[in-house]
């Protein structure tokens, strides 16, 4: 199932569970049970628990919504520092060639913005905001146009041409001999 913002809950649904928590906590302050709470609430057992742990820990404050799981750990001040960086090039931070992997621009966010993000997470900050990847055009560094465009002109056709006409009387390669 996918979810709205890349995953995790709606604003909206986060601030639905949350009422369930405060309630929990109100029912939690009256002195009710944990199992009469889960069924009223339709939650789990576990859950209710876990609300009831956080609650004695923290009070209502812990029963609170927190931020998404997945915001951006990037803001967007620092993605336009990143893209700056990016478009200095790779050999600018010190990489032998002009392509830039993943892992690479990992190596530049750690270095330059002092974030550590795994992989698949700077494709989704380079995916979030408009990025793609890009398959490098390869070419042979020996190759020869001239001599490319010669060979399709005069050899190609040769090789292109119609299969070998059987000369009649003469043995099929496809078929048996007929008696």
């Amino acid at each position: 199932m996918g979810y709205p913002e890349g995953g995790g809950l709606t604003a909206e649904r986060r601030a639905f569970r949350e009422g369930i928590r405060h309630e929990a906590g109100v029912r939690f302050t009256a002195g009710e049970k944990t199992a009469v709470i889960a069924k009223d609430l339709r939650v789990r057992v576990r859950s209710v628990e876990r609300w009831r742990r956080a609650w004695r820990e923290g009070g209502m404050q812990a029963l609170r919504s927190s931020s998404p799981a997945n915001s951006p750990t990037v803001t967007d001040a620092q993605f336009a520092v990143l893209e700056e960086e990016l478009g200095k090039g790779p050999s600018a931070h010190g990489f032998e060639d002009e392509r830039w992997t993943l892992a690479r621009v990992q190596t530049v966010i750690r270095r330059r913005l002092r974030v550590s993000l795994s992989v698949p997470t700077v494709w989704r900050l380079l995916k979030r905001h408009g990025w793609s990847w890009q398959a490098p055009a390869r070419r042979a560094l020996e190759r020869d146009d001239h001599a490319v465009e010669l060979w399709k002109r005069e050899v190609w056709p040769r090789v292109k041409a119609s299969p070998r006409r059987v000369a009649a009387g003469s043995p099929s390669r496809t078929r048996p001999d007929s008696p």
